[in-house]
């Protein structure tokens, strides 16, 4: 447990950032997805069964704070967790537009994924306009975070995978 509480406190202060600093740069009440971001990292970094906890652990923290729809935001974090984890041994974690395309297709499928549940719950609403309202501002978002988010995940999973001195 000592050796992942540089990790704990990075999800922490990007739970922080997201609920408190965040909502400041909105546009039109759409703000950047620092979770979602932090759990492809992880899921990149550590595979399957990791980024499907971390995304489990933050979706959880991010339904307990937001209050509607409980369920929602741990539901889909952790299967996007679990979908880019299968990827993790595929792929060069210091490659420079693996977070950026990554952001973009979790994004999406976020998206569609909750747009989807919250259909089959009986809320109706037309999907293309709010898919030309919140989804392009929030992939414009993801795109400016996603690389920084990455860099320092892919930092603290070295820093806590190399051996004590």
């Amino acid at each position: 447990m000592k050796k992942y509480r540089f990790l704990i406190l990075f999800f922490i202060a990007l739970f922080v950032l997201q609920f408190s600093f965040m909502p400041l740069i909105a546009v039109y009440g759409v703000v950047p997805d620092l979770l979602l971001l932090a759990t492809v990292s992880y899921a990149f970094l550590r595979g399957s069964a990791r980024g499907s906890l971390v995304g489990f652990s933050l979706g959880l923290l991010e339904d307990l704070s937001i209050g509607s729809f409980f369920g929602l935001h741990a539901f889909t974090l952790t299967l996007i967790g679990l979908f880019f984890g299968r990827f993790s041994d595929r792929v060069f974690k210091e490659q420079f537009f693996l977070p950026i395309t990554a952001s973009i297709a979790a994004t999406i499928a976020k998206y569609v994924i909750s747009a989807l549940i919250v259909y089959l719950l009986g809320y109706r609403y037309n999907p293309f306009l709010h898919m030309g309202r919140v989804l392009f501002l929030l992939l414009i978002f993801q795109l400016i975070f996603a690389y920084p988010i990455h860099w320092m995940t892919f930092r603290l999973d070295k820093h806590m995978s190399q051996p004590k001195r």
